[in-house]
């Protein structure tokens, strides 16, 4: 699962607001921002939304895998 943290980076990558991404995961920037900001625990298929549209845009998320959480573009070269 990703984090409030998490998507608060890929949108920073992408240089969406929080606006873009609701709109693109189909979610109200009410909701979106309440997620982001850990004032409710969204639903899975709803973090699944954010995350489907991020790695259509090329965000990568990284899982705890020894190296800590975090984000990357899935092309280096790739920009915002």
């Amino acid at each position: 699962m990703i984090s409030s943290a998490q998507i608060r980076a890929g949108r920073g990558l992408l240089k969406w607001t929080q606006a873009a991404l609701a709109a693109k995961a189909g979610l109200s920037v009410v909701t979106l921002n309440m997620i982001e900001s850990d004032t409710v625990s969204p639903r899975e298929r709803t973090l699944a939304s954010i995350r489907v549209v991020m790695e259509q845009a090329g965000v990568v998320f990284i899982g705890e895998n020894g190296k800590g959480i975090g984000v990357c573009f899935a092309d280096a070269r790739q920009e915002g």
